[in-house]
């Protein structure tokens, strides 16, 4: 049996991550919609692209404020929310088990459970720690992402009217195994991107604490809440902007198990449609990695003056 401390340390990371991962998903629902809409649709978004001469239909939506009009016009105020109850679903359990894997592999790495020891081990182990613990995730919380996914994506009129409907029509057609369709390119893209997220957000804050010893007299490597969040928004536009091809990708594989699909026209977007919605994905990316890693610092702090 684990020792009390051990499970207490279990119980903050576990809370503090389903916490901050509820903050950052609720703040930025708006740019996680209008970026699925870009990567799920067909069309190409760019003006060039139009001109081709195998594009027989213009794109639906070909920027961020003309999707965000086109959105707000057809769906309202809630459309920039659709799906967001399976999303918490999947994120508050993905962050929670993501946040306490993380910890305890970076406990087993630097010998410490102090989490201001764990800025000082390898940036090899920082990386890895991050990619099997965004896996662990990932595996726990898959079917919540996939739901979210096809609600978000559908549009009006709408296939599935909530997700109860989307559930049971998966179970009923394709099984357990219909729940973790495109679990394997989602596996592929976690281990890069959780491992650079959590990897280069632990080398901004080394970078930081050492600028910061090299500005005070005496020499202080206290992390300011603003430098935490320039760190946390860093980290996830390198992760994101490096990864987004394999997020494409996963989103494409999910919603085209479901809906009738034009192969031909799949083919024909080549390269440019793996960086389709690359803008509004690391819009949205950045300042949600920030909120994560800023409310997750905050709310375990808390946690343990609380728990003490």
């Amino acid at each position: 049996m684990e020792e009390p401390g051990q499970i207490k340390r279990a119980l903050i990371d576990a809370s503090a991550g389903a916490i901050s991962g509820a903050i950052s998903r609720t703040v930025t629902s708006p740019l996680d919609v209008i970026k699925i809409r870009f990567q799920v649709q067909l069309e190409p978004t760019t003006q060039w692209a139009l001109l081709r001469r195998d594009v027989y239909s213009p794109a639906k939506y070909t920027g961020m404020l003309q999707a965000t009009k086109d959105i707000f016009r057809e769906e309202g105020l809630p459309g920039f929310w659709r799906g967001n109850v399976p999303a918490l679903l999947m994120v508050m359990p993905y962050t929670a088990i993501q946040f306490t894997v993380l910890h305890k592999l970076k406990t087993l790495a630097s010998g410490s459970s102090k989490s201001e020891d764990h800025i000082n081990i390898s940036p090899y182990l920082s990386y890895a720690s991050g990619a099997l613990a965004g896996c662990a995730a990932t595996v726990g919380s898959y079917p919540f992402d996939l739901l979210r996914t096809i609600l978000a994506s559908q549009g009006e009129p709408k296939v599935y009217p909530n997700m109860r409907s989307a559930f049971v029509d998966i179970l009923e057609t394709r099984g357990i195994r219909g729940l973790y369709a495109g679990l394997t390119p989602t596996l592929v893209e976690i281990v890069p991107y959780a491992g650079l997220q959590f990897g280069t957000y632990d080398t901004f804050k080394r970078w930081t604490m050492a600028w910061n010893r090299y500005r005070s007299h005496p020499a202080e490597d206290a992390i300011s809440s603003f430098q935490l969040f320039l760190c946390g928004l860093a980290a996830g536009t390198c992760a994101k902007a490096v990864c987004h091809p394999l997020d494409v990708v996963k989103k494409r594989e999910n919603v085209q198990t479901f809906f009738v699909v034009n192969v031909l026209a799949a083919n024909r977007r080549g390269w440019a449609g793996l960086y389709k919605g690359i803008v509004p994905s690391i819009v949205k990316a950045a300042p949600a990695g920030a909120v994560t890693f800023v409310a997750y610092e905050f709310t375990s702090d808390w946690l343990e003056l609380l728990l003490t």
